[in-house]
């Protein structure tokens, strides 16, 4: 015990992220590595409810017991802190809840002259209201609540006590596009259960291109607002955005063809944004010291 122990102070990050795959991977292998991977479609139809749940059981489970373990009582004073703090410049609220459905009907938008295919769902789907309350609802509860409780409540915080914003972010988001790899590849299968690039390859591009980049701006949010609650946010609507505006049933072309262009704005925008701090950072270090 005492070896553990140890090995979890010495090692908090690490540590979580055997507890988070221990628990998302090791709980969906036992549900449905019996039934096959990937999945036909009536299994993935069947088991998906049970596996989503197990698999969001990871982030947050480990987050909480996480936070215990390394920190104690001043580490859930400040998870609760950070979770309740929603007195932030508005500025903050307008990023988190605009910058990410923006960008996704703006790139959706510009890609369907070339490809129709690509005009936003929102725009095409016949009962408007159910798809908007459908992927608000699965925004704030499946991606922001359950999710960010790990990613923002525990490991980004740890991580930042040693590394820049960037650099965390990359990390994070490199490990939260392969927490979602299990479950993707079990439920791309076809009718008979063979695997699809059609539904795999896309869902990678999103994974390793996107979700890095847009965990590099999350970090910089929470940086800025001290604010879990701003970042939770911020995830839930760009799962949200995804689910209602992206067209479903789309061929490999058009899908890869949106996922990449989504994955190099979104680092346009990191690069902006460093480079912006970059520059500010050097014109305060050429201030004149008053006094």
């Amino acid at each position: 015990m005492s070896t553990i122990n140890n090995f979890i102070k010495k090692r908090p990050v690490l540590a979580y992220y055997i507890l988070v795959f221990t628990i998302s991977w090791g709980g969906m292998l036992v549900l449905v590595a019996p039934y096959g991977i990937p999945g036909t479609g009536e299994q993935v139809e069947r088991m998906m409810l049970p596996a989503l749940l197990v698999l969001f059981a990871g982030p947050i489970i480990s987050g909480i017991l996480m936070t215990g373990l390394v920190n104690g009582r001043v580490g859930f004073r400040d998870l609760l802190s950070r979770l309740s703090k929603w007195r932030v410049d508005a500025i903050w609220y307008a990023v988190a809840l605009l910058f990410a459905p923006l960008l996704v009907m703006l790139i959706l938008l510009l890609l369907s002259f070339p490809f129709p295919v690509l005009l936003p769902r929102i725009f095409t789907e016949s009962d408007k209201l159910t798809l908007l309350l459908f992927g608000i609802v699965w925004g704030l509860i499946g991606g922001g609540l359950l999710e960010e409780l790990g990613w923002t409540g525990f490991a980004i915080p740890t991580l930042r006590q040693h590394y820049g914003a960037s650099f965390t972010g990359l990390i994070v988001g490199i490990l939260w596009g392969v927490w979602h790899f299990l479950i993707t590849y079990w439920s791309s299968g076809t009718l008979s259960g063979t695997s699809s690039l059609t539904a795999f390859l896309p869902a990678m591009v999103f994974y390793v291109g996107s979700l890095p980049a847009y965990r590099i701006l999350m970090v910089r949010i929470h940086d800025r607002t001290g604010s879990l609650l701003v970042v939770m946010l911020m995830h839930a609507v760009y799962s949200a955005s995804k689910l209602i505006m992206v067209p479903l049933g789309l061929a490999l072309v058009p899908n890869l063809i949106y996922e990449s262009a989504s994955a190099v704005a979104l680092w346009i925008v990191v690069a902006a944004v460093n480079k912006q701090r970059t520059l500010i950072r050097q014109r305060q270090e050429t201030l004149p010291i008053q006094g």
